[in-house]
């Protein structure tokens, strides 16, 4: 997609140090008149398209945790995106997943955990 070191912003934090790959879904929400008729025809109402953003974070430091527990740990978090249907940048609020740590490597040294994702769901439809 369209993702350079800059193009995703969390809480004014760029994220671009921190992942290997992001993954962008634009999830459609439709309304309670939507399916098929009997004659097997669609219909029904769009209620919006809701971003989605799943951020895969790669073997990070104890340092940098620190740096974004605070972001996954909070109810909603402010992310900044370039979205390609609106060619530009856009902002949105959301909350996020649970997110997990592995670490397979519990030794005298603090060594990095193993990579892991956190998805960022829009609490709004895009505009």
């Amino acid at each position: 997609m369209f993702v350079n070191k800059d193009s995703i912003i969390i809480n004014g934090l760029s994220m671009g140090p921190f992942l290997v790959r992001a993954k962008f879904g634009f999830h459609k929400v439709w309304g309670k008149d939507t399916g098929r008729n009997l004659a097997a025809s669609w219909s029904g109402t769009l209620k919006g398209i809701f971003p989605k953003l799943t951020l895969y974070f790669g073997e990070l430091t104890r340092d940098q945790i620190e740096i974004l527990a605070p972001i996954f740990d909070s109810a909603t978090q402010t992310v900044s995106y370039y979205d390609p249907n609106k060619k530009k940048m856009l902002t949105m609020t959301t909350y996020s997943n649970d997110w997990e740590l592995t670490n397979n490597s519990i030794v005298d040294t603090i060594q990095p955990g193993e990579a892991f994702d956190v998805a960022f769901i829009s609490t709004k439809k895009r505009p």
